[in-house]
């Protein structure tokens, strides 16, 4: 007997082609037919008619990790439509050591979605390096070399690099293709990467990264694609013909984005180079530092003394702050009777770094011009979260709860950048395709049942920067291996989410 049979909708199979209206049946984790299944016998049946039904989303950037274990229902991302998520992204990651305990341990607890882990660089640069600002002697590479290894042969995709943050932001080009070659020998032929800049000197790290894929024959995804920056817009022109052209010479390019404007990541990524270096107390001392933090200021109001307005913060680490959260720092520093520099300084000593903010930094044609690439894949760049508990920290970030929606509201209703074949497709076979995600992305008979049923005229996002906690609407039922984690637009109890050790 077939377990489910979702009736009457128009099916976008993620591959691009034209959408027909039939049903789907679903026998355990499988889709087993696709076609009239009036006649056939079912255990439940769910009546779909004008509704859209697509494969599951992939969110291929994601930071997750440990909340896998806390959140297993993974609202947030569920409530998106997200069926997978791949963590380890800018250079953070599980330790690889850990990764078989916690793999198991997700197992034995369950979780709502499928779940796969990149190899983070700045890790695994830490555990042989510490905060080095320098490059590695030949035992540390090899050291390093072996993590990589151990991590991608218990199921890593690949190798990530954050490299606008320490420790990874010290490694040279040389080093990060070493570490590709790593994960390559290890059968994990992929390097991921935050970029060097994503501002003024964006052609050149995008230039570094493909150089890191031709070096070590390795596929690169460039992460959260962009031009931060008033006058950087309009370079993704530039960046996207620079990965259009390596793709032509063979060199295996992709990258991903988000639906928005503003980025979100540390405060501490404001500070210059030399003033992080050594870690964090070392940081610390300098801010602390009377002379050291003046001469900081100075550098600071230089660099940014136009975009104080523009950086809002989410988050800190401590009560002492928290009411600071959703203010901007041109608002803070009058509240403080500080310069916008000393009431950031102040802020990162008080909050030992620990501060997140959201970055008004790109413009809206940059953005569409990014997603309308064929290569572009989508990802939220956030980690799972709910509205109330634990996670409901702060303010942060819309696209926490919004992105995948947006896409469909803004981008192919709205400005008709994609259509909505297309857009689905950058959300399912396109990052499958990517990160080798075995027998997923696509609706086909012996594919997996992972499956989002949608309006394709509602779907959208409801969070704000003011107000991020907010679901989005639109999206009727997920299924997660055959089983219902949404239906009818409210949570199951169903933990059907499977580790996807190297994709499988």
């Amino acid at each position: 007997m077939i377990s489910t049979v979702l009736e009457n909708a128009a099916i976008v199979d993620g591959m691009g082609r034209s959408s027909y209206t039939t049903d789907v049946g679903i026998v355990d984790d499988r889709i087993v037919l696709i076609g009239d299944l009036r006649e056939r016998d079912a255990a439940a049946r769910i009546d779909c008619t004008g509704k859209t039904l697509s494969p599951g989303f992939i969110d291929v950037h994601s930071h997750s990790d440990e909340l896998w274990l806390q959140l297993p229902r993974c609202d947030g991302k569920i409530a998106q439509g997200v069926t997978t998520e791949i963590g380890g992204n800018c250079g953070t990651s599980l330790e690889p050591a850990q990764l078989d305990e916690t793999f198991h341990e997700i197992e034995r607890n369950g979780v709502a979605l499928n779940v796969a882990t990149l190899v983070g660089l700045g890790t695994t640069r830490r555990a042989v390096a510490g905060e080095a600002d320098r490059p590695l002697e030949r035992d540390e590479l090899e050291a390093q070399a072996r993590l990589v290894r151990e991590g991608c042969e218990r199921g890593a995709l690949g190798v990530s690099s954050g490299l606008i943050y320490p420790p990874s932001m010290y490694a040279d080009t040389a080093e990060l293709a070493r570490m590709a070659q790593a994960a390559r020998d290890a059968g994990a032929p992929r390097y991921v990467t935050h970029l060097r800049s994503e501002g003024d000197d964006l052609l050149d790290a995008v230039a570094e990264a493909i150089d890191v894929g031709r070096r070590a024959e390795v596929l690169v995804q460039c992460s959260h694609h962009k031009a931060a920056g008033k006058k950087n817009w309009g370079k993704v022109h530039q960046s996207l013909e620079l990965i259009d052209a390596a793709r032509m010479r063979g060199i295996d390019v992709s990258c991903d984005a988000y639906p928005y404007v503003a980025s979100w990541t540390d405060l501490a990524t404001i500070l210059p180079a030399h003033a992080r270096a050594g870690g964090v107390d070392a940081t610390l001392a300098r801010l602390a530092d009377p002379r050291a933090s003046v001469a900081i200021a100075m550098e600071l109001q230089l660099r940014h003394g136009e975009e104080w307005h523009d950086m809002l913060v989410t988050d800190v680490a401590s009560a002492k702050n928290a009411d600071l959260a959703g203010m901007r720092v041109d608002e803070i520093a009058r509240a403080w009777h500080l310069s916008p520099a000393a009431a950031a300084i102040r802020l990162l000593r008080e909050e030992r770094l620990e501060i997140g903010a959201v970055f008004f930094k790109m413009c809206e044609e940059d953005v569409a011009t990014v997603l309308s690439s064929e290569f572009c894949s989508i990802g939220s760049d956030a980690s799972v979260r709910a509205l109330s508990g634990p996670t409901a920290r702060g303010v942060p970030h819309p696209r926490t709860f919004g992105t995948f929606p947006r896409v469909f509201a803004r981008f192919v209703r709205r400005r008709k950048t994609l259509d909505l074949l297309e857009a689905v497709r950058r959300m399912t076979s396109l990052p499958a395709g990517v990160f080798d995600l075995h027998e997923r992305g696509s609706i086909a008979v012996g594919k997996y049942a992972d499956i989002v049923v949608f309006d394709a005229e509602r779907i959208g996002d409801t969070a704000t920067y003011e107000q991020p906690y907010q679901f989005p609407v639109g999206i009727e039922h997920v299924f997660v291996n055959g089983r219902a984690v949404l239906l009818h637009g409210r949570f199951t109890s169903e933990r059907p989410g499977r580790v996807l050790r190297h994709g499988r």
